[in-house]
């Protein structure tokens, strides 16, 4: 597992499950961090202050937390989907127990149906894409994108039906791509191609964090790193879910293995090289929401990396939405510089006090910052680009009472805004719930896609070209209204 000097310079590496409690108690008094046995660290990493150490414990111990309820958190996930898409499926609890008096009771179908629904789909239900918004309108590409990153939640069945017959597009696969550390899949995305637009625009949608996929938060929270020659230091999960391979990092070809199925970035890399070989006019597009976000902005990465000149001029953008932190600063300007050498467009769109952009920490002790571009919406939905959202690391006491009544402002809200801008953002019962816990944790239902993709379509426009010219600018104190 650990690196060699053709993979990375330094490195951090936490491995949660093979943490005792012996191993965890000592870390707390001791600053040399490889006498942990769960710990796997580079020289310019062996010594950690108390903060440090503090923030690994608790990660740690979040961590293997996660690991014993994994299967309980999935199995709770799986009952709940089941009972909501029953409720669903009979018009709401009172005609469910009228059903069930009539011996009527709808069932539901199968969770591999194309009309089972995910949690995330029965919180969010709008399948339509917004009419008012068309082809060559400067949000249709951010609006289209969100669509697709709330989509890929739902099983390949629901994807393909709602890609073809509600946005009356080609749907071009469902796919599960393998992870190499954990040794099994951990990776979803779907790609389909929009033939309305000019030049005909593929998009790559990678799945996010689910609600009941223990491993996912995993991910999530892990603060392991990787430093990689000339690039900077990348967040150690999204590299795994995204294909890193063991002892080896990113070799430009992997060889496919005949007893898994193949890696995220290798597979998607070559599935685009055959379809834009296919239509030498098209091009394609990366999103994602939550950790999918991270996931889509890591992709040109490792593009830059393997110099795929001839893909990376056929990349129109990426587009991410409540996207967490995936490197340091020196990520941050080596992504500048490519995305700019080839006029790469990218946006990093934040609603409100989302937690999860504000994660991992900004601050002296660990190393992550964001970089490029954030498309910043408040809870008006009012946008401007600003180049770091609003307290940046989410913990903070003097913001802790505007975001508890910007939490009861939302809930209230939620009653108003069908009335305003249409019965298309009523919200039901379900959501109102997910509001009801943000009020006791401001911002965690922010990290939902209700309020993402009411943004893209409330929210102020950011015409292309002043999009591009602000991706490729650096070390700028964005704060543009448009």
């Amino acid at each position: 597992m650990a690196c060699n000097d053709g993979f990375c310079e330094n490195y951090l590496i936490i491995k949660p499950e093979e943490a005792s409690f012996l191993d965890l108690f000592y870390l707390l008094f001791s600053a040399d961090l490889e006498k942990r046995k769960f710990i796997e660290c580079q020289e310019d990493s062996k010594e950690a202050d108390r903060r440090r150490r503090w923030i690994i414990f608790i990660t740690v111990v979040i961590q293997k937390i996660l690991l014993l309820i994994a299967k309980p958190m999935a199995w709770v996930g799986l009952e709940l989907e089941e009972w909501l898409n029953l409720l669903s499926c009979n018009g709401g609890f009172t005609k469910l127990v009228s059903n069930f008096i009539a011996g009527n009771v709808v069932t539901p179908s199968n969770q591999s149906s194309a009309t089972f629904t995910s949690y995330v789909g029965i919180v969010d239900t709008r399948l339509n894409l917004d009419k008012s918004i068309k082809p060559g309108d400067s949000r249709y590409y951010t609006a289209l994108s969100m669509m697709a990153s709330k989509l890929s939640y739902e099983n390949k069945a629901f994807v393909q039906n709602v890609v073809t017959n509600y946005w009356k597009m080609e749907f071009i696969g469902f796919y599960d791509f393998w992870n190499d550390y954990e040794q099994k899949v951990t990776t979803q995305a779907f790609i389909f191609q929009d033939r309305k637009t000019n030049p005909k625009m593929i998009m790559v949608a990678f799945r996010g964090t689910e609600p009941f996929n223990a491993y996912n938060w995993i991910t999530d929270i892990d603060i392991s790193w990787y430093e990689l020659s000339g690039v900077g230091k990348i967040h150690g999960g999204f590299m795994k879910a995204l294909g890193l391979q063991k002892k080896k990092g990113w070799p430009k070809e992997v060889a496919q293995e005949n007893n898994h199925t193949s890696f995220a970035y290798y597979g998607i890399r070559e599935m685009l090289k055959n379809l834009l070989q296919r239509n030498e006019q098209a091009k394609f597009i990366m999103t994602g929401h939550s950790l999918g976000g991270a996931l889509a902005i890591l992709f040109p990465m490792i593009l830059f990396l393997h110099e795929e000149t001839w893909l990376l001029e056929r990349l129109e953008g990426v587009y991410t939405f409540g996207q967490p932190r995936v490197g340091d600063q020196k990520l941050g300007e080596y992504m500048n510089k490519q995305m700019k050498l080839h006029c790469v467009r990218y946006l990093r769109s934040v609603y409100c006090n989302d937690m999860v952009p504000r994660l991992p920490l900004d601050d002296s002790t660990f190393m992550f910052k964001h970089f490029g571009p954030c498309a910043y919406y408040d809870s008006f939905y009012e946008s401007k680009i600003v180049k770091e959202e609003p307290n940046k690391n989410y913990f903070s006491v003097v913001a802790a009472i505007p975001k508890h009544l910007n939490a009861m402002w939302e809930l209230i809200r939620g009653y108003i805004i069908p009335y305003v801008e249409g019965p298309d953002y009523a919200e039901g019962w379900c959501l109102r719930l997910f509001r009801v816990v943000g009020l006791a944790i401001p911002g965690l239902s922010d990290h939902g896609t209700q309020d993402y993709v009411n943004s893209t379509r409330l929210g102020s426009s950011f015409p292309s070209l002043q999009l591009q010219d602000l991706t490729h600018q650096e070390g700028l104190e964005y704060d543009k209204n448009y």
